[in-house]
């Protein structure tokens, strides 16, 4: 392992000292970690210079040209978000669009209201029944809850299914294993917990009902061929293979996560198409889960750029500076959501790790999407490969 690896991951471990969840994964050397708990806390101050230092010794390539251009591009990306990271927990201030442009190697911009007018236009003319729409919408995903006895088993077909077709498309590595839990009091409404040696546990949060109409998604963004898959991939391919062990961390506030997020939001329609309905029907069906596919087909279509309602949700919060009750306000009104689910949406936004995060699901499927364009081997390409966001913002 060179120097500047090591300091990267060392870099990463002491910020993840300072922020709880900051450092998503690490499988990394044991005894950097071990050397890294053992010290005396690092203040956000020193942190700061010391991302300085290793950006511009990765940019003059002090004692890091052996690591190639594209390799050296990566890891100082990655320690830009770092040093934004230290910056902000120094107290210096910064606002908000830059601090998820230098994190996460995007700049998020506002879309524009009419776009969500359109949409519930459309959602108005393919969802049952009469009356106003958000009451209808709300009554009709929450009738599609799953009973608790059924998820264990419906989650498990799915994985099942999604994993052999995984396997068909891009291959898995033998040994791969992923165990599901179910946690509450969680800000996220599930979560891989990647431990290594081609192992994860992945955790879906029941604080609310999980609706089966985002099962084969959430399924598929964890798992197969979202984070699950990409973490094995890498693991067996780069760290392995090529003993690139800055990949054995897994860093929040970076680009890292905005093609994770990316990859793994379009996993479900690269393995099962565009319209994956029918398919997550079929395992649904036998086990008593409601599934409409068919208006869940339409309503998904319909429903699609409300995804982004929550990117303006977090502008208006952290930008616009809109108080805390206007934001569940505007995330009932234009994402047509419950309160309950509103307010569990702000508290992601509020959270101090994931704060900025939002935007990495947004930005990044719409640069994943357009990037593999249907073809799986460019999927491939990002779930084997070292890729920022601005590789595939000008591919």
């Amino acid at each position: 392992m060179t120097d500047v690896v090591r300091r990267y991951l060392t870099l990463g471990l002491r910020l993840g000292r300072h922020v709880d969840g900051f450092v998503d994964a690490y499988y990394g050397p044991p005894e950097v970690a071990a050397r890294v708990d053992a010290e005396p806390l690092r203040s956000p101050t020193e942190l700061r210079s010391e991302a300085a230092r290793l950006m511009a010794d990765l940019d003059g390539g002090d004692g890091a040209g052996e690591l190639g251009v594209d390799r050296r591009r990566w890891i100082r990306a990655q320690v830009r978000g770092l040093y934004t990271s230290a910056t902000k927990l120094a107290g210096h201030p910064i606002g908000y669009l830059d601090e998820v442009e230098q994190c996460y190697g995007a700049r998020p911009a506002p879309v524009p209201e009419d776009t969500f007018a359109a949409a519930h236009r459309r959602l108005d003319a393919v969802l049952p029944g009469d009356g106003p729409l958000r009451d209808r919408y709300i009554a009709w995903r929450e009738a599609h809850a799953v009973p608790v006895e059924a998820l264990e088993p419906a989650i498990r077909s799915l994985a099942g299914d999604l994993r052999e077709r995984t396997q068909r498309l891009f291959g898995l590595p033998d040994g791969e294993h992923v165990d599901w839990i179910f946690e509450t009091n969680k800000p996220w409404s599930g979560f891989n917990y990647y431990e290594g040696d081609l192992r994860s546990r992945v955790a879906i949060n029941v604080d609310l009902p999980v609706l089966s109409l985002s099962l084969g998604h959430l399924v598929a963004h964890e798992a197969y061929p979202g984070h699950h898959t990409e973490h094995t991939r890498k693991e067996v391919g780069l760290v392995r293979g090529r003993r690139w062990e800055e990949e054995t961390i897994f860093l929040v506030g970076t680009p890292q996560c905005t093609m994770a997020e990316g990859l793994a939001d379009l996993g479900v329609e690269v393995a099962l198409g565009r319209r994956p309905e029918p398919i997550v029907a079929e395992h649904l069906r036998p086990l008593g889960v409601r599934y409409d596919a068919e208006v869940a087909a339409g309503v998904a279509e319909a429903a699609e750029s409300l995804s982004w309602v929550r990117s303006n949700a977090a502008i208006r919060l952290h930008d616009e500076g809109a108080p805390a009750d206007d934001v569940v306000a505007y995330l009932e009104r234009w994402a047509l959501l419950p309160r309950p689910r509103a307010e569990k949406a702000l508290a992601f936004m509020t959270d101090p790790t994931w704060r900025a995060y939002s935007h990495c699901y947004t930005e990044g499927l719409r640069l994943c999407r357009d990037h593999v364009g249907g073809d799986p081997a460019r999927f491939e390409r990002l779930i084997t490969e070292q890729v920022l966001p601005d590789d595939l913002a000008v591919a």
